[in-house]
C-alpha cells in the first residue's frame, strides 16, 4: 500500500487528477484497446474532477477512448433526478470532457430486475477485460461506494441497506430532509473494486482520520471495508494532513519519507 499525504484537499486532488491523466495517456488507448476507470460520487471527488476536466481543455488528456464504470447508485430515482448519480456524472464531468456517452456505465436504480441489473454489471466489467484504475472515496465509519460496515470483504455489485448515519450524511444533498433520501442503493462489491489492477481511495479532512487509521495500521476486518486495501497489490490512499491525524508519528513519517 501507498499512502500520499498531501497539506490539503485541493493539492489531493491535483496530485490524483494528475496520476489518472498520466495512467491514461500512458496506456495510449484506442476504440478497441479503452482505459477503463471506475469512478465515484460525493463531494470528495469534486476537486480531481474539476482538475481533469482542466487538463482535458489544455490538450493535456483525452477520454475519447476511456469506458467509465461507476461505483453506485440510488434505488428509486430517475437519471434526470437532481441528486441521481447519473445527474450528478454529466453534470460534474462527463458532460465537460469527450468521453462517449456509450463509454459510460452507471447502474440503473429504476431497473424493474435489480438482481439482474447487478449480474449484468459485473457481466459488463468482466467483457471489457476489467477495470484499470478503481477512485474511491470513504465514508466517516470507513465504507466504500455503499458498502456500508460489516460488508463482505468478497461481495459483488447488489442491493444495499443504506444505514441510519449515512443516510443523514447524504441528507445534505436533499435540503437536509432525511425522508427524501433513499434508504437503498445499488453498489459494486468490495471484490469488484478490488479486482481492479489499482485503486486509489481519497481521504480528506478531520472527520476521516478514525477511518484511515484503521484502514492502515489496524487488521484488515469487514467491519471497516477500507482495511481491504491491504491486500491489494496496487493500493493507493491520497490524504491531506488533517486525514492523518489519528496515525503513529512513525507510520506518517515513513510514508512521507519514501514518497520523497
Amino acid at each position: 500500500m501507498r499512502l500520499i499525504i498531501k497539506d490539503n484537499y485541493d493539492n489531493a486532488s491535483l496530485w490524483v487528477a494528475k496520476y489518472i491523466a498520466k495512467k491514461i495517456n500512458d496506456f495510449a488507448p484506442t476504440p478497441d484497446k479503452p482505459f477503463v476507470l471506475g469512478l465515484p460520487t460525493g463531494s470528495t471527488p469534486l476537486g480531481v474532477y474539476k482538475e481533469l476536466i482542466k487538463m482535458y481543455k489544455n490538450g493535456e488528456v483525452s477520454f475519447s477512448n476511456v469506458v467509465t464504470f461507476n461505483m453506485d447508485e440510488y434505488v428509486g430515482l430517475s437519471p434526470e433526478h437532481p441528486q441521481s448519480y447519473h445527474y450528478f456524472m454529466w453534470d460534474n464531468f462527463f458532460n465537460h470532457i469527450d468521453i462517449k456517452k456509450e463509454n459510460t456505465h452507471i447502474l440503473n436504480g429504476l431497473a424493474e430486475n435489480i438482481e439482474e441489473e447487478c449480474e449484468n454489471y459485473e457481466k459488463a466489467i468482466k467483457e471489457i477485460g476489467g477495470i484499470h484504475l478503481f477512485l474511491g472515496g470513504i465514508g466517516e465509519d470507513g465504507h466504500i461506494a455503499f458498502n456500508e460496515p460489516f460488508s463482505s470483504l468478497s461481495s459483488r455489485t447488489r442491493q444495499k441497506t443504506l444505514t441510519t448515519d449515512t443516510i443523514k450524511v447524504n441528507s445534505r444533498f436533499f435540503d437536509n430532509d432525511i425522508s427524501q433520501v433513499p434508504t437503498t442503493a445499488l453498489t459494486v462489491g468490495v471484490a469488484t473494486i478490488m479486482d481492479a489492477k489499482e485503486v486509489i481511495i481519497m481521504a480528506t479532512g478531520a472527520k476521516k482520520a478514525h477511518a484511515v487509521y484503521m484502514g492502515i495500521e489496524q487488521p484488515m476486518s469487514h467491519k471497516w471495508t477500507i482495511s481491504a486495501l491491504q491486500a491489494h497489490r496496487h493500493g493507493i490512499i491520497v490524504c491531506d494532513e488533517p486525514a492523518t491525524a489519528e496515525l503513529e508519528t512513525e507510520t506518517v513519517k515513513y510514508f512521507k519519507d519514501i514518497e520523497k
